[in-house]
């Protein structure tokens, strides 16, 4: 079969290394369950819980290798797993940094165990790790006993950390145009973000601006939705739009109306132009859509450009359920009953699985979900004014502030030079005012979305249900 990736949060990744390398040169085990995704880009899994075992107690002596979980601790996880709908994935550790392997015991043991594993399973994956300080490699077994490989394991913190069995092998660098960026994150950064696959949701204003930069950056793969075609009133905020995307004088009006562009074909037109090498999936639907959240769930990282909640609960959803990062960017221009203007702001709010999500922080509004429920024919312009009839303001300044930094965000992350230190804060910017503010975003412990608690969504891959799109 072919090899299959795992994703970790940096925070389960840090405990998992200090219980297996606490300093004695001794090998330590560990049991990880974990969400399955499957996709076009094969099978991944995302670590949702991490049981570590006692020495002495858990994890003894072997009676054919050097060392074993014990069979109660092995029983009460693979049953939870069972029961959860999770991959089931034994872990220990070796000597070395930045190549390991299982030895001929280790191989020995899984053939004796995971057959009987798998059937306990009922069908759900098991298999093993195993971990230098530096890399792990991985053996997963499926019904009938067939198996695969591990190819690489990806760390999601602050910035992403890729391990791997061995050092891969180099790629060639990258064509001399990104010559000048690659000077800060080096030719192996720039082949990293070729590599890579991005999602964004909403291609109006600001998803525009975000597929431009993201498109002059030279990232690989695109996956792209929005519903809505290009109007007039759109064209001072959708970069590089033009008018006849919208009006042909020698045409007919039903036929004007047939040819005004999907603003994703737009994006992706600007994307192209950027970097002809690109892969643009353009899906001119609503991300509500099942079928289109669908090509979500395997990104490598999301933005979301919707302002919409049924919008940023789905988005939500992902990010915790599928271990991706994300951001959501907007710009605020509230104005009262008489048309004066507030507080003129924009916002960039990055959103880590298990991190404190955009329902711990009041950014998912029950009653505007409600709302949205209803038919297109009653829901106008909700928006910054009370007036129905009236849209909210925008203006493409606002929204270059809030994706800029959300694309720098995103690209630090990527090629890994983001501190481990630095504060996962959401920026404010007030531009009335000129001043920057950051909110450190709030984690309920029991909050449905992002906690460990049994009940939540976090790292639960395919075999739980997405938010389904509001009744009309």
């Amino acid at each position: 079969m072919n090899a299959w990736r795992l994703t970790i949060p940096e925070e389960m990744h840090t405990l998992l290394m200090r219980h297996l390398f606490p300093g004695d040169g001794d090998e330590h085990g560990a049991i990880i369950l974990a969400g399955i995704c499957e996709s076009d880009r094969g099978l991944r899994l995302v670590a949702r819980e991490l049981h570590l075992a006692m020495d002495g107690q858990d994890y003894v002596p072997g009676k054919y290798g050097y060392r074993m979980l014990k069979a109660q601790f092995i029983q009460s996880r693979i049953l939870r797993a069972r029961d959860s709908n999770l991959a089931y994935l034994a872990i220990h550790n070796h000597g070395g940094s930045t190549s390991v392997s299982f030895s001929s015991d280790d191989f020995a043991s899984h053939e004796r165990g995971y057959p009987a594993l798998l059937d306990i399973s009922r069908g759900m994956p098991v298999g093993a790790l195993v971990f230098a300080r530096q890399a792990v490699a991985g053996d997963l077994w499926f019904a009938g006993n067939k198996r695969a490989e591990l190819a690489e394991a990806h760390i999601i913190g602050n910035r992403r950390r890729s391990l791997y069995p061995k050092p891969p092998a180099r790629k060639a660098p990258i064509a001399n145009g990104y010559d000048r960026q690659s000077r800060i994150f080096g030719d192996t950064g720039q082949v990293i973000l070729t590599s890579c696959r991005v999602g964004i949701i909403g291609l109006g204003g600001a998803g525009s601006i975000l597929a431009e930069l993201l498109g002059r950056l030279g990232i690989g793969e695109f996956v792209l939705a929005d519903p809505d075609k290009v109007e007039f009133s759109n064209l001072p905020r959708l970069i590089a739009a033009e008018y006849s995307d919208v009006f042909r004088r020698w045409l007919p009006v039903f036929l004007q109306e047939r040819l005004r562009k999907f603003k994703v074909h737009m994006a992706e037109r600007n994307i192209k132009r950027a970097n002809p090498r690109a892969k643009v999936t353009a899906l001119p639907r609503d991300f509500l859509d099942a079928d289109v959240a669908e090509r979500f769930k395997d990104c490598d990282y999301l933005f979301l450009a919707a302002d919409t909640m049924s919008a940023r609960l789905l988005f939500n959803a992902i990010v915790n359920q599928y271990g991706i990062p994300g951001v959501q960017v907007g710009a605020k221009i509230p104005t009262d009953e008489s048309g004066l203007v507030g507080d003129v702001f924009c916002v960039s709010r990055t959103v880590r699985p298990g991190h404190g999500c955009l329902w711990c922080n009041g950014l998912i509004n029950a009653s505007r979900l409600q709302d949205e429920a209803v038919p297109e024919s009653v829901k106008k312009g909700y928006a910054y004014v009370n007036d129905p009839g009236v849209t909210a303001p925008s203006v493409v300044t606002m929204n270059a502030v809030a994706c800029a930094h959300a694309a720098d965000d995103f690209l630090f992350h990527t090629t890994g030079l983001k501190y481990d230190t630095a504060e996962t804060a959401w920026l404010r910017w007030n531009a009335r005012k000129g001043t920057a503010s950051y909110d450190v975003p709030r984690k309920d412990t029991e909050c449905l979305e992002c906690s460990i608690i049994d009940a939540s969504r976090l790292g639960r891959g395919d075999n739980f249900p997405l938010p389904t799109r509001p009744r009309r």
